[in-house]
């Protein structure tokens, strides 16, 4: 009988264990109706047990019930197995009410489509049962609207799926500003003096750098360029070839036994990044990467390529293609630069990423011990400045490392459109330690932004979707703004006070 099983599952069973599955909670997943069904049927389920007997689901409960969410699904009598519980009285009597609105509307003559125009101010006309809330509408509203569709209201502009990365704000504001160009005369005066004066760019950095200077910005916080104006195009000659050198001494050993794995693993990650966006699915754009991911893991051995650098390169690739590419760059074609340009950006790209995980390297070193030890802050923090939402985690077994694994491991990169990764590693880079510690505090007041939709899911599932899915897609710059302000008051209340912090 078990072998008979198995072999009926892997008959239904549209993959196969080890194949590449959908990241749940990506940038922008997709939602697979296969699991909402699956999703549906269990709550239909617990739904029907009684109200003493609803225990809050475990993980490894969570775990067991949807493992078959990726099945084709197509046993018929698995299909409707859901429905055999359906009370026969209720059945029966929504069936004859529908039978008798059915008839009601045939007794009535049909009128031409150029009548409904004529239809008299106090919207009154036949209605299924279903529409009886419509009717409650006031009569002035219906004489404003009649039959008309309903209407969405625009307070804010409408952000395509696959996001601008360009700078706008997501409330429409004017390109450039009487402030923004002050400040933007501010940045070039700095960026042009003989020894710019980083202490100041960081602070003039701190609410965002201008799209026409980051790429130079990004350059001097990260350490990559020195802030003497003489020795940069030297620093930048002599850094590229060292780049380069490393490509000729090591890219090809990437087919050698002992980095046959690492190379693999890259490669399968690559297509992953940034999935919807068409510039990273460009082949020239994905063998850049592969170079770049490909020689920081055979310089750094202690850890290697983790799953998740991936995602660290792109908005550094993005906003040195800024610098040669006037308009948006999601759909720039890279084959129309040149090489040495695109030879520049590659470049730059790997030795600023260097920097930044040379202050988070413990992220991805084994076991990753800085990840589960700022998971662990993060658990500690929220306890303290909402214990209610920390509660209602505890209530339903919502661990912290189930959703906020991911918030370390990617910098929130899989949470937020990348246009505003990139305007929040303006503050990351101007802030003192701000990918290793400040990322702590945004974390935390990113979790508590949501923290009306968190209490409102009362069960293990409904949180961990909602953790995973959470809708900031039509946010822009104003939104990051208020986050880093709350994360920044975070700090100032917490980060110097051990004893708020701990219990």
């Amino acid at each position: 009988m078990a072998a008979e099983g198995s072999k009926q599952f892997w008959k239904r069973s549209a993959k196969l264990p080890g194949s590449i599955q959908p990241v749940y909670g990506a940038q922008h997943p997709p939602l697979d109706p296969r699991l909402t069904k699956n999703f549906i049927k269990e709550r239909s389920k617990v739904n029907a047990l009684p109200m003493k007997n609803k225990k809050a689901s475990s993980f490894h409960e969570f775990a067991r019930d949807t493992s078959d969410a990726w099945d084709i699904g197509d046993d018929e009598d698995e299909d409707f197995s859901s429905f055999q519980t359906l009370n026969s009285k209720v059945a029966r009597a929504t069936a004859a009410q529908v039978l008798e609105n059915h008839s009601r509307l045939r007794v009535k003559p049909e009128r031409p489509q150029a009548a409904l125009s004529e239809v008299p101010t106090n919207c009154k006309v036949i209605k299924s049962n279903s529409e009886v809330q419509l009717s409650r509408m006031p009569e002035d509203a219906c004489m404003r609207n009649p039959l008309h569709k309903q209407q969405s209201l625009p307070l804010r502009p409408i952000i395509p799926l696959v996001a601008r990365i360009s700078d706008q704000n997501a409330s429409g504001a004017p390109p450039m500003t009487v402030r923004e160009k002050t400040r933007l005369e501010k940045f070039r005066q700095l960026l042009s003096s003989h020894n710019t004066d980083l202490d100041e760019l960081r602070k003039c950095s701190w609410p965002g750098v201008p799209r026409e200077v980051r790429p130079v910005t990004w350059r001097l916080l990260s350490g990559y360029l020195p802030a003497n104006m003489e020795r940069r195009k030297l620093t930048l000659q002599r850094k590229r070839e060292e780049y380069f050198g490393f490509i000729e001494q090591y890219y090809d050993s990437r087919n050698e036994e002992h980095h046959q794995d690492t190379y693999r693993q890259i490669h399968i990650d690559i297509p992953r990044t940034n999935p919807l966006i068409p510039l990273f699915q460009q082949p020239l754009v994905q063998e850049i990467f592969e170079r770049i991911l490909f020689i920081w893991a055979i310089r750094h051995p202690a850890s290697g390529y983790v799953q998740g650098i991936n995602d660290l390169v792109t908005p550094f690739f993005v906003v040195f293609l800024s610098e040669y590419v006037e308009e948006d760059v999601e759909n720039f074609d890279v084959t129309n630069l040149s090489q040495d340009v695109l030879r520049s950006i590659e470049a730059d790209s790997f030795w600023c990423m260097s920097k930044l995980l040379d202050g988070i390297q413990d992220n991805y070193t084994f076991a990753q011990p800085g990840i589960q030890k700022k998971v662990k802050a993060l658990e500690e923090l929220v306890s303290r400045i909402d214990e209610q939402v920390h509660n209602h985690f505890r209530k339903y077994e919502v661990e912290y490392l189930q959703f906020a694994f991911r918030w370390m491991n990617n910098l929130l990169m899989r949470e937020l459109p990348l246009r505003c990764t990139i305007r929040l590693w303006d503050t990351y880079q101007s802030e003192p330690e701000g990918f290793s510690h400040f990322h702590l505090y945004v974390c935390a007041a990113f979790l508590i932004k949501w923290r009306k939709e968190i209490l409102d899911e009362e069960d293990f599932q409904g949180l961990l979707m909602l953790l995973q899915n959470l809708p900031t897609i039509h946010w822009g710059n104003e939104e990051i703004g208020l986050l880093l302000a709350e994360a920044y008051r975070l700090k100032y209340m917490f980060a110097d006070a051990p004893n708020h912090y701990r219990r």
